[in-house]
């Protein structure tokens, strides 16, 4: 799956949040988007998601060849955030059940995995109201990239994580986000450091300012 930029930009009202963005993401990249809190990350993954569109410009979704839709590209994501909200009224095996109908599980991956995964004890009949903000962010982790998508969007990942869930976040990128196109933001370069390729929304706010 490939995700391309045609000189994007996306503005609220008279104001250009980015502008002049050209670029691809390809399969098996990871890419940080890395910038101060309110500079547009959140904006561009929602771009990129295809939840939002481009005020100026044109973003293609490709995979192998064949061209995506934007109202398909859904299908082929999967999107951890801060502000998408779980079903609280759910215990943890009701919302897990609930995901893999929605999206299918990696292959091998069960609801019983996820448990296994998830590490968070007596809390299969749990209502997700009842559960820490950290516990919340481990089930959203764990839901977006153990689901069979090809790109995993990640909006700071480490909210609410202690040092113990970081390192336990960044070991299930490494273990089950392999030959994915992984795109994370975050005003901490440490939340992305296993991304080698970077983009700094900032070169983009200078752009915007220019007529």
């Amino acid at each position: 799956m490939t995700i391309q930029l045609q000189d994007i930009g996306k503005r609220y009202r008279l104001e250009w949040i980015f502008r002049g963005m050209n670029g691809r993401f390809q399969a098996g990249e990871r890419w940080a988007i890395l910038g101060p809190n309110g500079s547009g990350k959140s904006t561009l993954l929602k771009v990129l998601s295809g939840h939002l569109t481009p005020s100026k410009g044109e973003i293609l979704f490709d995979n192998q060849g064949v061209k995506i839709s934007e109202e398909a590209v859904y299908k082929h994501i999967s999107y951890a955030a801060p502000y998408i909200e779980l079903i609280e009224e759910f215990t943890l095996e009701e919302a897990i059940r609930f995901q893999a109908k929605l999206k299918p599980l990696l292959p091998g991956f069960t609801p019983a995995s996820l448990y296994d995964l998830l590490a968070l004890p007596k809390t299969r009949q749990k209502e997700i109201r009842f559960f820490s903000s950290g516990m919340k962010q481990r089930l959203k982790l764990a839901l977006a990239v153990c689901s069979d998508s090809s790109i995993l969007l990640l909006d700071e990942p480490a909210t609410n994580l202690d040092v113990q869930g970081v390192a336990w976040y960044k070991n299930l990128i490494s273990e089950y986000a392999a030959d994915r196109l992984v795109i994370i933001a975050s005003n901490d370069p440490h939340d992305a450091e296993f991304c080698p390729n970077h983009l700094q929304i900032l070169d983009y706010k200078q752009v915007s300012n220019k007529k």
